[in-house]
């Protein structure tokens, strides 16, 4: 079934060219693109006007350019337009114009793409839904996102992130929101921010894009709360609230964590709320039960909803825990936790909470013990105080239950100064020193966590531990 008809991109783009195609997808990468896509040449590190040609012979239905590129015949499917990523801006208006799909925002400092997954899951047990892929999350990610939005939908999520002020408000609005979500308020990107009070205000302004009768879920667990809740109220939105705090409500009472996976209890008024999540972690729970307030807001069976929440498993680089394999015939192993993808102080703190409750098997191995270690790599973009956040991890509660902290990163050098010395492991100013010994750093029965921003590539110490086994 055609995504776009020519006659259908032209009327919303207000663009000219060739008539008679359609397209059953959107690209605006060759590598990825399939047989029946438009392409979508948009500038950024590269000119995607370079790689029109390449697109069409690999299929693509049309390209959408804003002049006809050199070595494509003027008489290609092109849709010739002004601006490229305005046309794209106008794809995704109109696609979202057209659907009667409920479309739910998700913003946050943390766990915005976790919880875009869990919306996914859960909503796409009762219905037809439609999300983002990967972070696609910023000016061109979200009109790309609606742009491939089906008329079918009957859910659609939408991540919407920032790096400066003013970024999110903008999307929030061309995505036209029937419910809005902010999953917390944290310190990150503080290089573009005075404060987190600054902060607070943007990922607030995800409700200026929220519809007259539309729902905000919003945290009450955070010292900006009244940011956010007053200016829904300015709005004059209906709230749902989530937390611990006595009055949200979705009110959690506790998140055990169990071997690989959180048992949590909540309620929402007089009713009593038991889901369970199929990994550990209490942030990943807290992002749960707000899943389930939005699943409500929506009208959705409670029941069938936490049940489906319970099938869903962070993406890689998300807090994704997995058995390394080291020896086959003796069958043992350590834990891997790869939280690679990025970080700020609030989901460190999240993810050393879930190394700490992570239960180690002793008896195996070389030292017959079972370690928790970390991995930790500098936290980017958090502007003039960021030396001593990262000093700060030191003093996290429950940290001496980690045995060996190793450092990565210049910034991370002021962590591993103010660690003890028998928690100091080793220090390297890039990952590739620590991957390289990487089979050095573990025995089995230990669990290991990967953490730090993608800038930074721990992710290079996570592949290091994979391939420990496959060998």
């Amino acid at each position: 079934m055609a995504l776009w008809t020519a006659k259908e991109a032209i009327a919303a783009t207000g663009g000219r060219g060739a008539e008679g195609w359609a397209a059953t997808g959107v690209s605006i990468d060759t590598r990825s693109l399939v047989p029946g896509d438009l392409f979508v040449a948009l500038s950024d590190q590269r000119d995607g006007h370079d790689f029109v040609a390449q697109a069409l012979a690999k299929g693509a239905a049309a390209a959408l350019v804003s002049r006809v590129p050199s070595g494509v015949s003027p008489d290609a499917p092109l849709l010739i337009v002004p601006d490229v990523l305005r046309a794209l801006e106008d794809l995704g208006r109109a696609a979202r114009a057209r659907t009667r799909a409920k479309v739910i925002g998700v913003t946050g400092s943390v766990g915005k793409t976790s919880t875009k997954e869990m919306l996914r899951v859960v909503l796409g047990g009762q219905g037809r839904v439609h999300a983002a892929e990967a972070s696609f999350n910023n000016h061109w990610g979200v009109p790309l996102t609606l742009a491939r939005m089906p008329q079918t939908a009957e859910f659609a999520v939408i991540e919407i992130g920032m790096n400066h002020p003013g970024e999110i408000a903008p999307l929030a609005r061309m995505a036209d929101l029937d419910v809005a979500m902010i999953t917390t308020v944290a310190p990150a990107h503080l290089e573009a921010f005075d404060n987190i009070e600054g902060i607070a205000k943007e990922k607030a302004s995800i409700l200026d894009g929220l519809r007259a009768g539309g729902i905000a879920v919003l945290p009450l667990d955070i010292a900006t709360a009244a940011i956010v809740l007053n200016h829904a109220a300015e709005l004059g939105h209906t709230v749902l609230t989530f937390g611990t705090q006595a009055g949200a409500d979705y009110q959690m009472d506790e998140a055990r964590l169990c071997e690989g996976a959180t048992i949590v209890t909540a309620r929402h008024g007089s009713a009593a709320i038991l889901f369970k999540m199929s990994t550990a972690g209490t942030h990943f729970a807290m992002n749960g039960l707000a899943v389930l307030a939005v699943a409500d807001a929506l009208g959705l069976d409670p029941a069938i909803a936490a049940g489906d929440l319970g099938r869903w498993a962070p993406p890689a680089g998300r807090g994704l825990r997995e058995p390394i394999l080291l020896d086959a015939v003796e069958e043992t192993q350590f834990d891997l936790i790869d939280d690679a993808f990025n970080a700020n102080p609030a989901s460190m703190a999240a993810a050393l909470d879930m190394l700490i409750g992570a239960p180690v098997q002793e008896g195996v191995g070389r030292l017959a013990r079972g370690r928790r270690i970390a991995v930790l790599g500098d936290m980017l973009e958090l502007g003039p105080t960021e030396l001593g956040l990262h000093r700060d991890i030191a003093r996290h509660p429950g940290l001496e239950a980690v045995s060996v902290v190793h450092c990565v990163g210049h910034r991370m050098r002021v962590l591993y100064d103010a660690l003890p010395a028998r928690q100091r492991g080793h220090w390297v100013a890039d990952a590739q020193e620590l991957a390289a010994g990487a089979r050095s750093l573990i025995d089995a029965g230990d669990v290991v966590l990967v953490k730090g921003s993608k800038g930074i590539k721990v992710s290079l110490v996570v592949e290091a531990f994979r391939k420990l086994g496959r060998m």
